[in-house]
């Protein structure tokens, strides 16, 4: 479309009359084929210029929003916009030139209340913005189906978790019966000399109590909610505090660490203690994995498009296909003493923050943890948009 309107410019003082004319007919019918394509498009489209005046609206954005009066057009898009909560995101957003993916809104349709996700992307013509358009999808379906997804999983996870417990709690259920029977002979046998016994008997008694009462605890943690306490902090300043806390323990065990940050990360919102938690266990598993020969072990934190990445990686044995999926379920453990609740704090600290873990192992060659943060949407400007040449 743009090139065939650029030649007619250019042919345009060559022309007569009629031709002029074919070439506006031309002109009109490639855009009445752009409009109808937009319009048939099953996501909602607005277009604003510079100025944040309203440009283009298809079919599909007008059925999802109310549109104030019928003269919208020319506009600022948000006073286009009925719907008070949506008006003032958009206002808000573009004013502040932020670039947004994914911001969801419940509207009221009819008699059903649909979930609406709305984006809003620079517009870019030639590497120079130009404006801004707005995508609208309905996801009401989508959530539906992720919501029972999530349910599923967690169900699946209390069967495994209630599998765990019945498992831990069966050992010390089973001490504890026999050395109240063990009681129960002694008390009968009416002899004095049975008080040392009894004293013995009730000091294991005692202490499988406490294993009882510490597996509940750990139940508890592990189908709690987490409460978190998140601030904008720096991930390498976070990063150089633990290893300055743990580098002595690390070289004692003949572990070589190296340390390689980018120093131009943006500030990030998290709740230092848990993240730093997080970090240890996974350092103290990739210790118990390199065992008393020692390793290396590598920290890196680096910028990924809209995320920071941290990799902690060793070279340990690795980690089994065939367990690399269970790792984070609670009570899965490969440890003769392990609790196998360590990586599944890991994993519930990542899912608090809104962050990712991912694990790239190779038998013999060692294991990488690499933890993906969600960087604030305030440092995510418009003007810093470096994308392709858009047509529309």
């Amino acid at each position: 479309m743009r090139k065939l309107t650029e030649r007619a410019i250019k042919a345009l003082p060559r022309q007569n009359g009629e031709q002029i004319r074919a070439i506006v007919n031309e002109l009109v019918e490639g855009n009445q084929v752009l409009e109808t394509v937009l319009s048939s498009l099953p996501s909602g489209i607005l277009v604003a210029d510079i100025n944040n005046d309203l440009q283009f609206v298809n079919t599909q954005a007008r059925r999802f929003l109310k549109l104030s009066g019928n003269d919208f057009m020319e506009r600022k898009i948000w006073e286009a916009i009925h719907d008070n909560d949506i008006s003032e995101f958009i206002e808000k957003t573009l004013l502040s030139q932020d670039r947004v993916e994914g911001e969801d809104f419940n509207i009221q349709m009819g008699d059903k209340v649909r979930i609406l996700s709305f984006s809003i992307l620079p517009l870019v013509d030639r590497g120079t913005i130009k404006g801004s358009f707005i995508t609208i999808d309905d996801v009401t379906e989508k959530r539906a189906a992720a919501l029972r997804l999530r349910r599923a999983e967690s169900l699946a996870s209390l069967t495994t978790m209630a599998a765990g417990v019945a498992h831990e709690i069966k050992n010390p259920l089973g001490s504890m019966s026999i050395h109240i029977q063990l009681m129960e002979k002694c008390l009968n046998s009416g002899k004095d000399v049975c008080k040392d016994d009894l004293q013995d008997y009730l000091n294991v008694v005692s202490e499988e109590v406490e294993r009882l009462n510490q597996i509940v605890v750990n139940y508890l943690f592990a189908v709690r909610p987490m409460e978190t306490d998140t601030k904008c902090s720096c991930i390498n300043s976070l990063i150089s505090e633990l290893m300055e806390f743990i580098h002595f323990e690390l070289e004692e065990n003949s572990i070589e660490v190296e340390v390689a940050l980018d120093e131009n990360l943006p500030e990030l919102k998290l709740d230092e203690k848990l993240i730093k938690q997080a970090f240890l266990n996974i350092i103290k598993n990739s210790q118990a994995a390199m065992g008393e020969e020692g390793g290396r072990l590598k920290i890196s934190s680096y910028r990924v498009q809209d995320t920071v990445a941290v990799t902690i990686s060793d070279t340990g044995p690795g980690i089994p296909e065939d367990i690399k999926n269970k790792i984070f379920e609670p009570y899965f453990t490969t440890k003769v003493s392990g609790s196998g609740l360590g990586l599944t704090l890991v994993y519930k600290i990542m899912k608090e923050h809104n962050a990712e873990i991912r694990l790239d192992s190779v038998l013999g060659r060692g294991t990488d943890f690499t933890f993906i943060f969600p960087i604030p949407q305030h440092e995510q400007k418009m003007i810093e948009w470096d994308g392709e040449t858009s047509d529309i």
